[in-house]
């Protein structure tokens, strides 16, 4: 069997490359490794207690995604990011969901896969059924939101647009509910979700009626909640110790 990044896997269908790059990410986005930290090879190895081979190719995925530099002397240094770089990343999300979008509504999507996106969004409808949001009912709405956005990616019925959206969503800060959870220290947080429900359905709507320019305008829009979170975030303390990862932003 393989795992979907290609690899061999072992009896619990993921690749031991997968299970080291999730591992160090974790390690660097929980801020145990911080900006400008040494990673070499060998730490990877005895941190993990994994072999080189899978450690060295999770440490190139990850230089890839954009959370680790090569070091000319040997290893690689953990980044930090701006803000200007989280914003560029998430306007390449919307703009890559946006294309998916409108080739889903000119190519036209199975009728399953339309029939799974909209399950998604009425399970996201009886989530906001009412206005108290606490912790497991954002959770859940993570969940619920990553799963759009995973079937959206695929019912533009491209490849090439499928894995490059993999690839932006995979950069720090740019995944569609990377901002989510700072949005809960929000006054306005359900507001918020409400606001992104609508779009949510919007799409569905402009996609059923085959209106690709329409479709994709709203995406690319419905990327702009994310801009708007992280501005809340850099702005209070209380929003910024939500964020996974915030101790990469410089």
């Amino acid at each position: 069997m393989e795992s979907f990044d290609g690899a061999p896997s072992d009896a619990g269908g993921v690749s031991q490359t997968v299970k080291a790059q999730l591992g160090l990410r974790e390690l660097i986005l929980a801020g145990e490794l911080a900006p400008g930290a040494r990673i070499t090879e060998l730490w990877a190895v005895d941190r993990l207690g994994m072999s080189r081979t899978p450690v060295r190719a999770a440490l190139m995925r990850l230089q890839d995604e954009g959370l680790l530099d090569a070091v000319s002397s040997g290893g690689y240094a953990v980044r930090a990011f701006s803000a200007a770089e989280i914003c560029d990343a998430i306007e390449l999300r919307g703009t890559l969901e946006g294309m998916a979008a409108r080739l889903a509504a000119e190519r036209g999507v199975e009728p399953s896969l339309m029939a799974s996106l909209h399950e998604c969004v009425d399970a996201i409808d009886a989530l906001l059924a009412t206005p108290k949001m606490g912790e497991a009912k954002f959770s859940r709405y993570v969940e619920l939101n990553e799963r759009f956005h995973r079937l959206l990616a695929s019912a533009c019925n491209s490849r090439v647009v499928e894995s490059q959206l993999a690839r932006v969503m995979a950069l720090p800060f740019a995944s569609p509910s990377g901002f989510v959870k700072v949005q809960a220290a929000a006054p306005d947080a359900y507001q918020v979700l409400v606001v992104a429900q609508a779009q949510h359905r919007a799409v569905l709507d402009a996609i059923a009626r085959r209106e690709g320019a329409r479709a994709e305008a709203l995406m690319r829009e419905h990327a702009r909640i994310a801009h708007r979170n992280l501005e809340n975030a850099l702005k209070s303390q209380t929003a910024l110790s939500r964020l996974f990862g915030a101790k990469l932003i410089r």
